[in-house]
C-alpha cells in the first residue's frame, strides 16, 4: 500500500520539479520581438549632480553646482517616468524628467559678486521621444536603434539681494539618434542596461547627449528593477539659459511589463 501511494507522489513531485525548472529557464531579462504588442512603464528616481552656468541676460550669470548628495534637499517638485511600446521590430519610447531646484550661494554678477543667501531657482522639463527598431535580439543581448527628438523647457530665476530679480526662459527641440538595450549576465536574471544618444540642430543648442549604464534584475515576467548611472549634457548657444550643463548621478528604477 505504501509503495502504491509513494509512486504517484513521486511522479507528482517529479512533474512539479520539472515544471519549476522550465519556468526558471523561461525567466529571462531579454525581451522577445514578436507580432504581439508589449509595453513597459518605468517610474524612477534620478538624483544627478548638476554643474552649469545659467545665463539670465543683463550681465547676470550664476554657476549652479548641485551635488547628488544635496539635490534632493533642493528639489521642490518633480516627476520622472519613461514608457515603451513595441510590436515586431518597431517600437516607440518616451521619457520625461521634470524638476524644480532651488539653492542659495554666492552669485557672480557684472562688476562683482552678490552676497550669500540670494536664491537661484531652476525649473526644467526634459522630454525625449523616439521611434525604435530592434537590430539585435539574441539569447543574451537585445538592442534597439532609435531616432527621435529631445525637447527642453528651462526657466532660471535669480533673486539678488540689493539688485532685484531676473528671470529667463529657453525652450528648444533637437533631433537625436542613438541606441539602447541590455546584456544578460551569465545566463541569469541579472543584466546590464545601456542607453546612449547624441543630437544637435535645435534653434539654441550646439550639442546635447545622454548616456546610461548600470545593472538590473528581472524578478518576474512583469517586474524589473535597475540601478544605473545616468548623464545628460546640454550646450546651448549664446542666449540659451543652460550653458555647458552636465547632469549626472545615480538612478533607481522599477519597470512594469505587460
Amino acid at each position: 500500500m505504501k509503495k502504491t501511494l509513494l509512486l504517484p507522489l513521486f511522479g507528482v513531485c517529479t512533474l512539479l520539479s520539472s515544471s519549476l525548472s522550465i519556468a526558471a529557464e523561461e525567466l529571462t531579462p531579454i525581451p522577445k520581438a514578436s507580432s504581439e504588442w508589449r509595453f513597459e512603464v518605468t517610474p524612477y528616481l534620478w538624483a544627478p549632480g548638476i554643474k552649469a552656468t545659467l545665463n539670465l541676460g543683463n550681465g547676470l550669470a550664476k554657476s549652479a553646482d548641485y551635488s547628488s548628495s544635496n539635490v534632493l534637499d533642493n528639489l521642490k517638485s518633480g516627476g520622472m517616468i519613461s514608457a515603451e511600446a513595441h510590436k515586431g521590430q518597431w517600437g516607440m519610447m518616451g521619457d520625461v524628467v521634470s524638476a524644480t531646484l532651488q539653492n542659495s550661494g554666492a552669485i557672480p554678477v557684472q562688476g562683482g559678486t552678490a552676497t550669500l543667501g540670494d536664491k537661484i531657482t531652476l525649473q526644467q522639463t526634459v522630454l525625449t521621444g523616439a521611434v525604435t527598431y530592434t537590430i539585435a535580439n539574441a539569447k543574451d543581448a537585445y538592442m534597439d536603434g532609435l531616432l527621435g527628438a529631445r525637447a527642453i523647457y528651462a526657466t532660471a530665476t535669480l533673486n539678488v539681494t540689493g539688485v532685484g530679480t531676473a528671470a529667463k526662459t529657453t525652450s528648444t527641440v533637437d533631433p537625436v539618434v542613438g541606441m539602447k538595450g541590455r546584456y544578460r549576465i551569465a545566463d541569469s536574471t541579472w543584466y546590464v542596461p545601456f542607453y546612449g544618444d547624441i543630437g544637435s540642430g535645435g534653434g539654441t543648442t550646439n550639442l546635447t547627449w545622454q548616456a546610461m549604464l548600470g545593472v538590473g534584475k528581472t524578478f518576474s515576467n512583469l517586474i524589473d528593477a535597475s540601478l544605473t548611472y545616468r548623464a545628460l549634457y546640454y550646450d546651448m548657444k549664446d542666449g540659451g539659459v543652460l550653458q555647458k550643463t552636465t547632469m549626472q548621478g545615480p538612478q533607481v528604477a522599477v519597470t512594469f511589463k505587460f
